[in-house]
């Protein structure tokens, strides 16, 4: 048995610079397509003013016409240069990271890896994204900024401009405010995506004739892109759910400092940490402001999710087979 599954690894076995390739260009390409869905949730979820009729945004299709009418049709990409950094660094370092791990864990102990291989997909998941987000988070900052700001009363010209006023008048540390409680969720969050993704892209869609890739070199069943797709949706809705608190409290600690670049928005919030922010929403907003901005962030966890895994998978199955 164990000499059965370390020849099955050594036929799917993907270099380092395979994976960091694929997840490069699927984070750039999912960046890309999605961009419009993370400036709605940003904006809704800086929004301090309850989410109903007659507010700044009142729901999804409102806030779109409104950016749309105010700020112009580009303000959807706002924020993109860095935005499209951070997915591809993020994507490089998280597909690298996870791959790596679990190749080394296969390597130690086949027949471990095998019977453990749901928790090892969690915990690789969990350990690759940190790594990932540390990397990448000043991207992250910067593209709040030019997102939150209104386009009217534009505090930066552009990504390199707002990186060296940030640093100039504020510190290097401003690159990385939210970063505590945006490692407290991207480690469940990224594991519980790779431990969904793999469970069904692995051991539930495989099993139906309709969603196995035609045979191969490997002696292993490959998913198709369907599968891939549905795999990656499902696998983003569940983790988004579970975290989704983190993220905007993360996003609300990133724009301190800069509401004066807000005030056509409405009401700004002055924090001066997580648990003061967390304190702050509740008190002011009711406990479910947790969740604002919850539809189009949804939205966009469901398509980007799906994206991200099935693209990554195609390029890392192409890159594959042409390397055999």
């Amino acid at each position: 048995m164990n000499h059965i599954i370390q020849n099955v690894h050594a036929e799917n076995k993907i270099s380092t610079f395979q994976s960091a390739f694929a997840g490069g260009a699927a984070g750039a390409f999912t960046r890309a397509v999605a961009q419009p869905l993370d400036v709605l949730k940003i904006r809704f979820q800086l929004q301090l003013e309850p989410i109903k009729q007659g507010s700044k945004y009142a729901s999804i299709f409102q806030a779109l016409t409104a950016i749309v009418r105010e700020e112009g049709v580009t303000t959807l990409w706002s924020g993109h240069v860095p935005a499209q950094l951070l997915s591809v660094t993020y994507g490089i370092v998280q597909f690298s990271t996870f791959e790596q791990i679990v190749s080394t864990c296969q390597r130690v102990d086949a027949q471990f890896s095998q019977s453990h291989r749901h928790a090892i997909n969690f915990s690789s998941g969990a350990i690759a994204a940190t790594v990932a987000t540390v990397v990448s988070f000043p991207f992250d900052t910067v593209r709040t900024r030019l997102i939150a700001e209104q386009k009217t009363k534009k505090a930066y010209k552009g990504f390199s401009h707002a990186l060296a006023t940030m640093i100039k008048t504020e510190g290097a540390r401003s690159l990385f405010k939210g970063l505590l409680p945006t490692l407290a969720q991207i480690a469940p969050h990224s594991g519980i995506q790779f431990a969904i993704y793999k469970l069904f892209t692995d051991n539930i869609l495989t099993k139906v004739a309709f969603f196995q890739r035609p045979a191969t070199l490997s002696s292993t069943v490959e998913s198709t892109l369907v599968a891939n797709l549905i795999s990656g949706s499902i696998a983003g809705f569940v983790s988004k759910t579970a975290i989704y608190p983190f993220d905007l409290v993360k996003k609300r600690l990133q724009i301190q400092g800069f509401q004066e670049h807000r005030s056509g928005f409405g009401k700004q919030m002055y924090c001066s940490g997580v648990l003061h922010c967390v304190k702050l929403t509740i008190n002011n907003e009711g406990f479910l402001a947790l969740y604002k901005g919850y539809g189009p962030s949804m939205c966009k966890a469901i398509y980007v999710s799906a994206l991200h895994f099935a693209v990554y998978d195609e390029i890392k199955h192409f890159l594959m087979r042409v390397g055999r």
